[in-house]
C-alpha cells in the first residue's frame, strides 16, 4: 500500500523488524554494526535520525523527514546499511528485515513525549537478562539514552564497555526541541513504557 503524506513538522517513529534467522541484536559485535551503519545513514536521502534503540529482535528510531519520498528513501537506505553489515559479520546472504517498516507521525506534544519514553525505556519493557525484569543500572548501551538531555536526573551508561559517541543528530522539529517537555517535562530513566504509542 502505498504511504500517507508526511508533514516535515511531525516526527515519526519507525520499528524495523529482523528475521529471528539473523540472531539476536543486543550482542555488543552486532551492535557495533548497527550503530556504524545508523552513524553512517544518519542524515541521508533527507532523513535525520535523532534516536534509536536496538532490541533482540527489532530497531526503534525516531527520525525527522522532509516528505514522505524522504522517509521511504531514508528508511530503505538505513536498512540496506544494516543488512549489508550484518551479512558480512555473520557470514550469510539475504534478507534480514523481516516485513516493511512501520512508521507512525506523532503530531502532538505528548505522542512525542511518550514515544521518546517508550524508545528509550525500551530495555525496560522487554527486561534485560534472560528474560528477567531486571532493574539496568544506567540507561540503554543499546540505545541513544546515555546522550539524551531530557532526562530527569543524571544517568549513566548501563555497560561495562564504552559504545561510542553518539550517533544522531540534533533535532529540527520544534516537537523534538522543545515541544514534548510541555507535556509533562523530562523523562524518568526508571519509568517502564506502557503499551507502544
Amino acid at each position: 500500500l502505498r504511504r500517507p503524506a508526511h508533514d516535515h513538522r511531525h516526527p515519526v517513529h519507525v520499528t524495523l523488524r529482523v528475521l529471528r534467522a539473523v540472531g539476536r541484536l543486543r550482542l555488543r559485535p552486532r551492535f557495533e554494526v548497527i550503530r556504524r551503519a545508523l552513524g553512517a545513514g544518519a542524515e541521508r536521502l533527507g532523513i535525520r535520525l535523532v534516536h534509536y534503540s536496538v532490541q533482540d529482535y527489532h530497531l526503534h528510531l525516531v527520525c525527522e523527514a522532509a516528505d514522505r519520498r524522504a522517509l521511504c528513501r531514508g528508511v530503505q537506505g538505513l536498512s540496506v546499511r544494516i543488512a549489508r553489515g550484518l551479512n558480512r559479520l555473520l557470514g550469510r546472504r539475504g534478507k534480514v528485515f523481516a516485513d516493511r517498516y512501520h512508521a507512525r507521525a506523532l503530531g502532538s506534544p505528548r505522542e512525542v513525549r511518550r514515544t521518546l519514553g517508550y524508545v528509550l525505556g525500551n530495555h525496560l519493557r522487554h527486561g534485560v537478562g534472560r528474560g528477567k525484569r531486571v532493574r539496568p543500572v544506567g540507561t540503554d548501551p543499546f540505545s541513544s539514552g546515555p546522550y539524551f538531555d531530557g532526562w530527569s536526573r543524571p544517568v549513566r551508561v548501563g555497560a561495562v564497555w564504552d559504545p561510542g559517541g553518539p550517533v544522531g543528530v540534533e533535532p529540527r522539529t520544534w516537537l523534538l526541541r522543545v515541544g514534548w517537555q510541555r507535556a509533562g517535562g523530562p523523562l524518568s530513566p526508571w519509568a517502564v513504557p506502557g503499551p507502544a504509542p
